[in-house]
């Protein structure tokens, strides 16, 4: 009875995580930009991101891979946000090694999640990679403060900035047209038209002349349509 009670109150005590669609945990901390809450983006879209630790050479690469393409986000719409349980202190000496050993210049703001608060609340503890420091855990978050997509990496192993970049940019060709996007979809490629609930729907499916029509199904057409 004991233990089945202990299990009881560690599973209330784990906090929840985070849920596609849902809106994200909300959060306030300080940052190497000063403070920063979920609030502050609204409007935009936001990339949050975590890494474990500063100054280590996975989580250097991942860094300028989003430094070189901020641009790119910034002109979709999108700001950058990275975390770890580092402090300002240690995300500044770090922000600074980088532009003096690589050339390269953050530009965005890294909270500093000492208390791992925000980390916490967006499950990037797994106690099996480390106790004491972050995944890597990218969280999309939308211009009305809705969790839109969550991918997790192991310590080991570096992201892919493209990757992440492409995300975003289906998100919202899916959100303007109301349309599925393909694997490996790029900007200008066919979108999946969403399949029909009807079998009125599926007939007229089958009949559209401005798409690509395989099956009931499987119909693709542009974007712009």
């Amino acid at each position: 009875m004991t233990d089945t009670m202990n299990e009881t109150v560690t599973e209330q005590a784990a906090p929840a995580m985070p849920r596609l669609n849902e809106p994200a945990p909300d959060f306030t901390a300080p940052t190497t930009h000063g403070e920063k809450s979920l609030s502050d983006y609204r409007g935009k879209w936001l990339v949050l991101f975590s890494h474990p630790a500063d100054f280590t050479p996975v989580c250097t690469t991942e860094f300028m891979a989003f430094a070189r393409r901020a641009d790119e986000f910034a002109a979709i719409g999108a700001e950058l946000l990275g975390l770890s349980i580092d402090s300002t202190y240690s995300h500044i000496a770090w922000v600074r090694n980088i532009r003096e050993k690589f050339g390269v210049d953050i530009p965005f703001p890294i909270i500093a999640d000492l208390k791992m608060e925000v980390a916490k609340k967006y499950g990037m503890i797994h106690p099996g990679a480390a106790d004491t420091s972050a995944v890597r855990a990218t969280f999309i978050i939308d211009p009305e403060g809705v969790l839109r997509a969550m991918v997790y990496y192991p310590m080991t192993n570096g992201r892919s900035i493209d990757e992440i970049l492409r995300l975003v940019k289906a998100l919202q060709t899916s959100d303007k047209y109301k349309v599925a996007t393909p694997e490996g979809w790029q900007p200008g490629d066919p979108v999946i038209v969403p399949p029909p609930a009807t079998v009125d729907e599926a007939e007229k499916r089958v009949g559209m002349k401005d798409a690509d029509v395989k099956d009931w199904y499987f119909v693709t057409r542009k974007a712009a349509v």
